[in-house]
C-alpha cells in the first residue's frame, strides 16, 4: 500500500490562523453548513453532507495542490469560517472563496482571512489573477469584494444552474 502524504500550510494574520481542518471544527462546521446562511452556498445541507463538504475541503489541497482553510482565532483556535483559494473542476479560473460562521460576522474576519489567501496566492502559489464569485442576493459578499478591491465583471452559471456574479481582483503587480 502506497502512503500519500498531505500537507496543508499555515498562514497566519494579526489574529487569525488560516490552518487544516480538525475533527473538533466539524460541530461549528457542522452547524454552519445546516443553517440558512449556507443559502448562497447551495445549502443548507444535513449533518452527513457536512461532513463530505468539509472532506471536500481537505481532498480540494491533495488534489490542487491548494486550498481553503478553516480560519480560527490565532488566541483560542476556536473555528470561524472557512478562507482560501477554490477551483472545482467546472469553474472557469481559480477563486478566493470565503464564508465566515455567524459569530465572526462584523469582525473584519473574512477580510483579513482573504487578504492573506490573496497574499498566498500570488506569492506562494504564483498566482496572476484570481476572481471572487457570489449570488446575486449576497450583498455583504459582495461588499467583501469591493472592499478588496475587486471590479465587477461578467456573470457565471454553474452546472447546477445557480448564476454566480464574477468579481476580478487586482493582479499581484496592483496590489504591491
Amino acid at each position: 500500500m502506497n502512503g500519500t502524504s498531505l500537507h496543508i500550510p499555515t498562514v497566519e494574520t494579526e489574529r487569525l490562523r488560516l490552518r487544516a481542518p480538525v475533527w473538533s471544527d466539524f460541530d461549528a462546521f457542522a452547524d454552519f453548513r445546516m443553517s440558512d446562511r449556507t443559502r448562497h452556498l447551495g445549502g443548507p445541507c444535513t449533518r452527513t453532507q457536512a461532513f463530505d463538504k468539509l472532506g471536500e475541503i481537505i481532498g480540494h489541497w491533495h488534489l490542487r495542490g491548494y486550498g481553503r482553510w478553516m480560519v480560527a482565532d490565532k488566541v483560542t483556535d476556536k473555528p470561524l469560517g472557512v478562507v482560501g483559494c477554490f477551483y472545482p473542476d467546472d469553474w472557469p479560473e481559480p477563486e478566493i472563496a470565503w464564508s465566515v460562521f455567524e459569530q465572526a460576522e462584523g469582525r473584519g474576519i473574512a477580510t483579513e482571512a482573504a487578504r492573506a489567501s490573496l497574499d498566498f496566492a500570488y506569492n506562494t502559489l504564483g498566482w496572476t489573477t484570481a476572481v471572487s464569485c457570489t449570488t446575486p442576493d449576497n450583498s455583504r459578499s459582495k461588499a467583501l469584494a469591493l472592499r478588496l478591491g475587486a471590479t465587477r465583471e461578467d456573470d457565471f452559471t454553474t452546472v447546477d444552474g445557480m448564476v454566480l456574479e464574477v468579481y476580478r481582483h487586482a493582479g499581484p503587480e496592483a496590489r504591491a
